[in-house]
């Protein structure tokens, strides 16, 4: 697990981090690091997908059951996989020139900025729950036809979307070569 404290973030703290944990990776022979994000955080997903490369195919429906944690509001923890391809042209291109290679969006799912608003709330909870379903459901039938996320975009207003497309590189778990 890896955190930031709350008086460090938005500093580029948690991307050098996870940068030094890549090339430590590296340097044991690891070629792909995963690690599970909640795909109603905007902010955390915009890092994994825009400011590392890392792409997600997998869903896990609540993957820890129904937690006392403030932040996940009493909801289903749902989870978005990372693969981090440590030496893939994605990840690579990213880090030498700070942009991805270019990507034909097929579907998009969107996550609301107010999401915070009504995972905090006891009123408004269940207007985060239809969030959470609903792209629950969006995220499970995108990758039952082989979409992976690939890129994420966050509005002027907060909002967050994920964008899925196909992935094009070969890498794979070992299990599927």
């Amino acid at each position: 697990m890896l955190a930031v404290r709350k008086d460090h973030r938005n500093t580029g703290l948690g991307r050098r981090l996870k940068l030094l944990q890549r090339d430590d990776a590296l340097a044991r022979g690891i070629e792909l690091i995963e690690w599970t994000f909640d795909p109603l955080e905007i902010k955390n997903a915009y890092l994994n997908i825009e400011k590392l490369g890392a792409i997600a195919r997998r869903y896990n429906i609540n993957q820890y059951g129904i937690t006392s944690s403030p932040l996940q509001g009493g909801l289903p923890s749902d989870r978005l996989i990372s693969e981090w391809w440590l030496k893939s042209k994605r990840v690579e291109t990213l880090l030498k020139t700070e942009k991805h290679p270019p990507i034909q969006v097929e579907s998009a799912i969107s996550v609301p900025a107010q999401i915070y608003e009504w995972k905090a709330a006891p009123e408004t909870r269940k207007k985060a729950l239809e969030v959470q379903e609903r792209n629950r459901e969006q995220f499970l039938r995108a990758f039952g036809k082989g979409l992976a996320v690939l890129g994420y975009e966050r509005d002027t207003e907060g909002n967050g979307k994920f964008l899925l497309g196909r992935w094009e590189e070969k890498w794979s778990y070992a299990s599927e070569a």
